[in-house]
């Protein structure tokens, strides 16, 4: 999780070309984006993010063009730990299908209590702003990308 990190408006990837920063707006993240700097063309990100204050977490699940897979987690939980390289590989995997974040519910615990999670880890998928779909324990990589494929497909389509 050290590439990109989110803020309020987008997430902050550096360039692989260049080494600037730039801000991927939520609302463009399913569109093709360049350096401003040199030009490059840019990914979103291919990487589970870290959500840092509720506020960022509800800018993104309100505006994102893309479908967001939250991880409710925390350190000292021993599944959410044997979960988080699976969550690494669909967030390799899923790039530019949907953004992959993790709510340490330790740090940020007014989410935890929003959304009324009593088991860690669960997974929520939103969608245009809507929680479409929750899961709790832990899973593999194919049982998270068939979860989440088939909360946007069958139960929400495009």
């Amino acid at each position: 999780m050290a590439n990109a990190k989110l803020d309020r408006d987008g997430v902050l990837v550096t360039c692989p070309s260049c080494g600037k920063t730039n801000r991927l707006r939520y609302v463009s993240l399913a569109s093709a984006t360049q350096c401003g700097s040199c030009h490059t063309r840019l990914s979103p990100p291919a990487e589970p993010l870290e959500v840092p204050d509720p506020a960022t977490f509800d800018a993104l699940v309100t505006s994102s063009a893309l479908p967001v897979v939250v991880d409710f987690w925390a350190p000292w939980c021993g599944p959410c730990r044997v979960m988080a390289p699976e969550l690494e590989k669909v967030a390799n995997g899923a790039k530019g299908e949907w953004l992959v974040v993790k709510v340490d519910t330790d740090a940020v615990p007014e989410l935890g209590e929003r959304f009324r999670i009593r088991s860690i880890p669960t997974l929520a998928i939103f969608k245009g702003g809507r929680e479409i779909h929750r899961s709790a324990g832990a899973r593999s990589a194919a049982d998270i990308r068939t979860l989440v494929n088939t909360a946007l497909t069958t139960v929400h389509p495009s």
